[in-house]
């Protein structure tokens, strides 16, 4: 089940509140308990089998952060958190891939599992890793109250897309968290606002991005066509998913924090990771870059914690030498703003040095292998093998131009901009405000209710 499903939309989501806010259930622990048995049901939906998995995951987790409010053996505990924990997550995620490769370099043949991936696996189990980590620095954090892990890790907003949400961050809030009607609302236009970005922008520059990845008549019009709608397809679809968690928590009393600003916008490579995905660059940060030294380190050694870091950055977004290489190009730039001129370069230029850089590894995210990669990026410079342009390309274009000029828009802060200046303070603009939500609301419906087309772009997370 997917945010944008009528099943959730219709059925699910409704009944869920209906139910929370039944005057019957008002004490907190039956609401935490309703709202963890929601979520179990919310995963179970399209992962019937795999929820047990999930499960297991929650109470494990639960048991290590018992222990390790114990002063022995403390160190040993928190390895073996980690060993279980990345283990379930290799067994599903990188077994298959890995026992691929040993085969190929070596020649044997060590048979793959063949397991289907759980969703959201990468999601809970960095949650659930962020729960023993911060009971082994504060020990006072860790829970006897089984339900409480089981709702902060399975949490049905942010359990599949994220965002990663810390545990020291919303403990007190599963606590003693207070719902009300102002942050309901709040909660409702923003995942109204995220739905919006996921079937209207994103859904419809996905067409673009799979005819161009996926289609067999590849030019140079349709690769730079397909590399654009597929930058701003993956921003508006995560971004979308991501305010749609943030305002699902709002409507449950939760305040889970920003996972975009505005990252297009960025004058630096390393600009761009502090606005994209803030929570898993922030996890990175907190839980292996700053444990190794961070910067605070010889140069050659804050080179190697940085190669740590994007290596596991690439491997975290799936099995592939895809992802891989994604995250170690991403390491090279890195490197190169921090130590040579590059980073120094003056705005307008760093500006689109960025989003051409962030694009073209894009292609590398998207495409099917890394040969794959190498011919899409060679078509871009016009080694197409169906030359630069064709009847294809141009009906393409202006079947999705009004989705790439309000992505281009929306993509940088105007309404930020605008509110800075105060011009929608008016009573006018109040009123224009309200009138634009009415009309995007009706036309998400209108889309979520004539499209077949909804792709979930979270499979290998």
């Amino acid at each position: 089940m997917v945010f944008s499903s009528t099943t959730f939309l219709f059925l699910f989501l409704p009944a869920v509140l209906l139910l929370y806010y039944n005057p019957i259930c008002k004490g907190r622990g039956f609401r935490n308990g309703f709202l963890f048995f929601a979520s179990v049901v919310f995963y179970a939906w399209g992962e019937p089998v795999y929820v047990i998995l999930m499960l297991v995951s929650i109470f494990m987790n639960w048991l290590l952060g018992l222990s390790l409010r114990r002063a022995r053996w403390v160190t040993g505990k928190m390895v073996l958190a980690v060993v279980l924990n990345l283990s379930m997550l290799f067994l599903f995620k990188y077994y298959d891939f890995a026992v691929t490769n040993v085969n190929g370099f070596l020649g044997l043949t060590l048979p793959a599992l063949g397991l289907e991936l759980p969703i959201g696996i990468s999601f809970y189990t960095f949650q659930a890793l962020s729960y023993v980590i911060d009971v082994k620095r504060k020990p006072e954090l860790a829970q006897e109250n089984p339900l409480y892990v089981g709702l902060y890790i399975s949490c049905f907003p942010q359990l599949i897309a994220g965002p990663i949400v810390r545990y020291e961050t919303v403990a007190e809030q599963i606590r003693a968290r207070r719902e009300s009607w102002p942050v309901f609302c709040q909660g409702l236009r923003r995942f109204l606002w995220g739905l919006a970005k996921k079937v209207i922008l994103a859904n419809n520059l996905a067409v673009v991005a799979d005819q161009a990845f996926d289609g067999g008549s590849l030019n140079t019009g349709l690769a730079w066509l397909g590399m654009i709608a597929y930058t701003l397809q993956i921003y508006f679809d995560f971004s979308g998913y991501s305010d749609m968690a943030i305002g699902l928590g709002k409507l449950f009393g939760f305040h889970f924090r920003e996972n975009f600003n505005y990252p297009y916008a960025s004058r630096s490579v390393t600009e761009f990771w502090r606005r994209w995905h803030m929570s898993l660059s922030s996890w990175f940060r907190d839980y292996v870059y700053i444990p190794l030294g961070g910067n605070r380190v010889p140069p050659a050694r804050h080179i190697g914690n940085l190669f740590v870091v994007w290596l596991l950055t690439g491997v975290w977004h799936g099995a592939s030498w895809n992802f891989i290489a994604w995250g170690l190009v991403y390491f090279v730039l890195l490197l190169l703003e921090k130590y040579t001129p590059l980073g120094h370069l003056p705005a307008g230029l760093t500006r689109c040095y960025t989003l051409l850089a962030v694009s073209l590894c894009w292609v590398l995210f998207r495409a099917a292998d890394l040969s794959g990669a190498v011919l899409y990026l060679k078509a871009l410079f016009g080694a197409a093998p169906f030359g630069l342009w064709s009847a294809e390309t141009t009906v393409a274009l202006t079947n999705s131009a009004v989705y790439f000029l309000l992505g281009a828009v929306l993509s940088f802060p105007l309404i930020p901009w605008l509110k800075k200046r105060r011009w929608t303070n008016t009573p006018l603009a109040q009123y224009g405000a309200a009138a634009f939500q009415c009309l995007v609301f009706l036309l998400t419906i209108g889309f979520v209710l004539k499209s077949t087309y909804d792709p979930f772009i979270y499979f290998n997370f």
